[in-house]
C-alpha cells in the first residue's frame, strides 16, 4: 500500500479546522500534519476534552493526524532574540521581550507541544530549533571554529531536556532541515546529531526543497540519515539555470520576485526529482507519510494543494517484493 499523502496546514492557519478538513478532504488528503496556532491545535486550550474536539473533528472528515508541527515557537528556543520573533510569537511567549526569557519560555511551549501531540495520539512534532551562529554563515569577520562548536553544543544544551521530555512522552522531534536553523545541509546535520549525542528522540523532517537550490545533494541526505528520517515534506523550488540579478542568497527580494535565483513552486513545477526520492524512500523502508507543505508564490493555494497530493500520488509507489527478473529463474 502507498503512503499516506496529508497536507501541512501551516499555511493554511487561517481558515478554522473545520472549514480546513473539509477542504483537505475535498482535495483528496488521507490527513494532516496539524499546526500549533489559533485554529489548529491552540496550546493555550490543551485539555483531554480539547484534543477529543480535535479528532472528532477529523474524524468527521474520514481524516486521520500524522504530526504536530511547531516551527515558530521552536525557532526561538535558540535564535538571538530580536524585534522580528516578536511578529512570529504568541504573546505570551514573548512577554517582555528580554532575549533569554524568550527562549526559555519558548523551550517550555515545545515540551507542551510534545504533550499535545502525545495527547493527539501521533508520535511526531515537526519544527525547527533556531541557531545562535547562523548569522555566522559566512567566515566573514573571520573567527575561531571553536566558536562554531560552541554554537552547536549550546544547541544541544538547550535542545535536551526538550529530547528527554519527548522521549518520556514516547513521542520524537523531527528538525526541519532549513537555511536559519542549526542545521540546514548534510554537513550541519552530522554536526548536530553528534552535539545532542545522537539523542533517540531527534531526527529531522526531510524537506528538499531547502536543499536544492543550495546545491545539496538532497538524495545524499536519505542515504545519509535513514533512519533519522522522522517526517517528510514534499514541496517543490525552482532555481534558474543561468546567472540571475539576486544568487542563493537573495538579495533581500521577496518571495516570488522575479529577479530571484530561486523561489518555491508547487510539486511538480520545480526541479526537484521526486520519483528519485520516492525511490530513496523505499531503500530506507520510509513507511510514514507524505506531507504536503505546498507554498508557491504565485498560484492560488487551494489550486497547488488539490494538484499536489494527485501528483505525489502518481509519482509514489510500493518498492518491489521480488525481483523483475525473478520469473527467469531455474529451480
Amino acid at each position: 500500500m502507498a503512503r499516506k499523502v496529508i497536507l501541512c496546514t501551516v499555511q493554511f492557519g487561517d481558515l478554522p479546522l473545520d472549514t480546513l478538513c473539509s477542504k483537505a478532504k475535498e482535495f483528496g488528503y488521507d490527513g494532516l500534519e496539524l499546526a500549533c496556532n489559533d485554529n489548529h491545535v491552540n496550546l493555550d486550550k490543551l485539555s483531554p476534552e480539547y484534543c477529543e474536539e480535535i479528532l472528532a473533528t477529523l474524524d468527521k472528515y474520514g481524516l486521520e493526524l500524522y504530526g504536530v508541527s511547531n516551527h515558530a515557537v521552536g525557532q526561538c528556543v535558540c535564535d538571538p532574540i530580536d524585534f522580528r520573533h516578536k511578529t512570529i510569537l504568541p504573546a505570551h511567549i514573548w512577554g517582555d521581550g528580554e532575549p533569554e526569557g524568550v527562549r526559555q519560555r519558548a523551550a517550555e511551549e515545545m515540551i507542551k507541544t510534545g504533550k499535545a501531540a502525545a495527547m493527539l495520539g501521533t508520535n511526531t512534532v515537526i519544527g525547527f530549533t533556531g541557531s545562535p551562529i547562523w548569522h555566522m554563515l559566512y567566515a566573514f569577520p573571520p573567527m575561531n571554529p571553536d566558536t562554531i562548536d560552541e554554537g552547536f553544543k549550546e544547541v544541544a544544551r538547550r535542545m535536551k531536556p526538550i529530547l528527554d521530555s519527548y522521549q518520556e512522552m514516547g513521542v520524537r522531534f523531527a528538525l526541519e532541515v532549513h537555511p536559519t536553523e542549526i542545521a540546514f545541509d548534510i554537513a550541519s546535520a552530522e554536526q548536530i546529531l553528534k552535539a545532542v549525542d545522537y539523542h533517540p528522540a531527534f531526527g529531522f523532517n526531510y524537506d528538499p526543497s531547502h536543499m536544492g537550490y543550495q546545491g545539496v545533494d538532497y538524495l545524499e541526505f536519505i542515504r545519509t540519515f535513514g533512519d533519522r528520517i522522522f517526517h517528510v515534506h514534499c514541496k517543490d523550488v525552482w532555481w534558474s539555470d543561468r546567472p540571475t540579478k539576486a544568487g542563493v542568497f537573495g538579495g533581500h527580494l521577496p518571495f516570488g520576485h522575479r529577479d530571484r535565483y530561486w523561489d518555491f513552486r508547487s510539486i511538480g513545477r520545480g526541479k526537484i526529482q521526486f520519483e528519485e526520492i520516492i525511490r530513496e524512500l523505499n531503500r530506507i523502508q520510509y513507511r510514514g507519510p507524505l506531507s504536503i507543505e505546498w507554498e508557491d508564490s504565485g498560484m492560488d493555494r487551494e489550486h497547488g494543494a488539490a494538484e499536489a497530493q494527485r501528483y505525489i500520488r502518481n509519482v509514489d509507489f510500493e518498492p518491489s517484493a521480488i525481483a523483475f527478473d525473478a520469473a527467469f529463474l531455474k529451480e
